[in-house]
């Protein structure tokens, strides 16, 4: 085993450099979205009737029929087959966390022998994958097998490319057979539809131009990278995508010299690589460099539409999955791959935008501008006070908890950080008095501030707040890294669409009573500044003094996934869903039980893998080096020589002895807690088992295991040490 360790690390220091230039010899302009069936190459391939037809059909959101789909149909198979493909397949994202795809070939025998290439309307439209063989949550039985993907015309096709050649996927949703959502992006897609028409109504108030909203994201993706020979030499990494055990390198973060600095060369060629690839399937990635733990870094696209963005982030992580292995890299995706140092996360930025190119989240010129954008602005921050317990479950993964709370990501409690100007304003207004008649519906009345013209960076940053204002949009920072970011997105979605629905009752019902609209929107603004004051927090998150704080006034500070997910089963929840028309209860449920089976699972593939190292790996490399010591004391015995010859090596021994029993007897206890968790049938019970009784084992095995490791003769030690795993590329 120690002959693989450094076996890998010779293999990490001898790989051949390649320069970046290799992949960044045209314009990006040339070949963005080369692999994407855009709009405009769909022009060249249909009917000009036909192209029309299907743009109207889509920019109003109908569906689009069987005749349309067949042209659709067509055009698609014959640019792809053109391009080189030679397979389809329908491109979903299950509640795995990953995506999913069955290919078909497009070649298909005809009658009388002679092969041609067939593609047709119910091809695209609809697939039919094993809806058992997916988590489900109970919804479909093993022997009820049925399930349906279908196309999302929202989200364009596109070609991936491999080494073993070229593949249409046609983005689509996931469906049981009885009609329950079994993936990320159905439900999604319904949110999307309500938050548009909720805000188009209030937009509407301001602007009756206004007749669509979509909301935007940008998401910054960060990962580490590690030399694909020592991933292969560490088991945990490979089977858990974490380091369960290893003490850390003298040098770690703390010079801050990696942030931002130059980027290695082995790696700048991984990145322009990756760009190129990006670039050819339409992912607008903009910005690259290096994070603040060694051997992390950050790529960035510009901003899409929600949908768009989040299907381009999943091809992201599957691109840099395949980018990584052509120069020997791994991607460490997992939130916290190393215990001692930053891990990464998936910084969310939203904001609301309409079809007449105006941010209702940026502040404007005019009071009326003003006053939309406080509208959004504050409907957006009573909407998170509202749920800001369902907001914490949409991020809650086993790894994720060990990133939130940690110097590098927010805490588990949800708040928002605005910065002090808009801090002020939102108090001013709250306070302030205000006129009952109004001059002109133009002019501004008595006692409201005017807001001035803000600029992207208006105010500083907070890098503590898990939901922070960020000049026109807000940042969700608490996502992790692996996580798909529809879940969180769903959410923010949805409650904002439900505060604006609520926002537009309350302003109308004042308006009936007769009071002026411009003043009906201001009472209800003030209204919700006041409600949700005890969700804003201008100061340090990462703070005992902010736990204590949060606790008086009444946030929730759960700090791990089991209990965090309660709250999807709620009866607040439940309802909100279900009337906004995204889930039913029984989809709720069924979410609620696959979280908690993938929380527990992974709990207990670590907790198996922490056992399966300790008595084949770690224990009997300590058992040598000591026997080793043991034979060299003997000898030093056999000469003659006084204790004080030998009683550094016999502490040794003994210090050894103290760890190992340590390590095998927490073990063992663990095997145990994971046995009673095992037989338990609430798979609550046993996700919170695993947390309460399973995991605390961990850093326990962890402490032990490192300690030896500081001990045991280097040559001896079977493992790559962090300092390898994070240094050498």
């Amino acid at each position: 085993m120690s002959n693989l360790r450094f076996s890998a690390v010779k293999a990490a220091i001898s790989r051949p450099k390649t320069a970046a230039q290799e992949f960044a010899v045209e314009k990006a302009s040339s070949f963005f979205a080369k692999n994407v069936f855009t709009i405009a190459k769909m022009k060249d391939y249909m009917p000009k009737n036909v192209y029309q037809e299907l743009l109207d059909v889509i920019d109003a959101g109908e569906a689009i029929d069987l005749d349309l789909a067949e042209h659709v149909s067509q055009a698609m198979k014959s640019w792809a087959i053109s391009n080189g493909a030679t397979h389809y397949t329908h491109w979903f994202q299950p509640l795995t966390g990953a995506t999913a795809e069955k290919h078909d070939a497009f070649f298909e025998p005809g009658a009388d022998g002679v092969a041609i290439e067939k593609f047709t309307a119910g091809a695209l439209v609809q697939q039919e994958p094993d809806a058992s063989s997916f988590p489900n949550g109970g919804i479909r039985n093993t022997f009820e097998a049925r399930g349906y993907t279908g196309w999302d015309p929202s989200s364009p096709a596109f070609l991936y490319e491999t080494g073993a050649g070229k593949t249409l996927c046609i983005p689509t949703v996931f469906l049981s057979y009885t009609g329950e959502a079994l993936d990320y992006k159905a439900p999604l897609l319904k949110t999307l539809n309500a938050l548009d028409k909720a805000a188009v109504d209030v937009a509407n108030y301001f602007d009756k131009s206004i007749t669509k909203v979509f909301a935007s994201l940008g998401i910054e993706q960060e990962y580490f990278l590690v030399d694909l020979a020592l991933y292969n030499a560490r088991p945990d990494l490979q089977i858990t995508g974490r380091t369960l055990f290893g003490h850390m390198a003298a040098k770690g973060q703390q010079l801050e010299d990696h942030y931002f600095g130059a980027i290695p060369e082995r790696v700048l060629a991984f990145m322009s690589d990756l760009e190129v690839e990006a670039l050819k399937l339409g992912i607008p990635l903009k910005t690259r460099h290096n994070e603040v733990a060694p051997s992390q870094f950050e790529c960035a696209p510009m901003f899409e539409e929600i949908n768009l963005a989040i299907d381009h982030n999943q091809l992201l992580m599957n691109l840099m999955e395949q980018v990584a292995l052509r120069h020997n890299f791994k991607v460490l995706l997992h939130e916290k791959p190393y215990a001692d140092i930053n891990g990464s996360g998936k910084h969310n930025n939203w904001s609301l935008i309409t079809n007449t190119g105006v941010n209702l989240l940026s502040p404007g010129k005019t009071p009326k501008n003003n006053l939309m954008f406080l509208t959004f602005f504050v409907n957006t921050i009573r909407a998170v006070y509202e749920h800001a317990d369902l907001l914490r479950a949409s991020i809650a993964t086993a790894s994720n908890d060990h990133r939130l709370g940690a110097n590098e990501a927010p805490p588990a409690i949800i708040s928002i950080f605005l910065g002090s100007q808009l801090n002020d304003v939102l108090d001013e207004i709250e306070t302030a008095r205000v006129a009952k008649k109004v001059k002109a519906e133009t002019q501004l009345w008595h006692g409201i501030p005017k807001i001035p013209t803000l600029q992207l960076d208006n105010t500083d940053r907070n890098r503590t707040s898990p939901f922070a204002f960020t000049g026109n949009k807000f940042e969700f920072r608490a996502v992790g890294s692996s996580a798909n970011s529809a879940s969180p997105m769903t959410v923010l979605n949805a409650i904002v669409a439900e505060q604006l629905i609520k926002f537009k009752t309350e302003v109308d019902k004042q308006i009936k009573k007769g009071t002026k609209k411009d003043l009906a929107l201001l009472n209800v603004v003030r209204k919700y500044i006041k409600e949700s004051k005890a969700i804003r927090f201008e100061g340090n998150g990462y703070s005992q003094e902010w736990e204590e704080e949060a606790a008086k006034r009444g946030l929730s500070n759960i700090k791990t996934t089991p209990k965090a997910l309660d709250v999807y089963v709620s009866e607040k929840t439940e309802d909100m869903f279900a009337e906004l028309g995204i889930m039913s209860k029984r989809e709720g449920e069924a979410r609620h039980e696959i979280l908690l089976e993938n929380y527990y699972k992974k709990i207990q593939i670590e907790a198996r893998v922490y056992g399966e190292l300790v008595n084949s790996v770690i224990a009997p490399a300590a058992f040598t080096y000591q026997n080793q010591l043991i034979e060299n004391v003997k000898g030093l015995k056999d000469l003659g020589l006084k204790g004080t010859a030998y009683n550094a090596q016999i502490d040794l021994i003994e210090r050894i002895s103290r760890h190992v029993n340590e390590i095998l007897e927490n073990a063992e206890a663990m095997r145990q807690e994971r046995k009673k968790a095992n037989i338990l049938e609430d798979t609550r019970e046993k996700a919170i088992a695993y947390d309460e009784k399973v995991k605390p084992y961990f850093d326990k095995i962890r402490y032990h295991i490192n300690k030896v490791e500081q001990i045991v003769d280097d040559s001896k030690w079977p493992l790559p040490k962090l300092r390898e795993l994070l240094f050498v590329r």
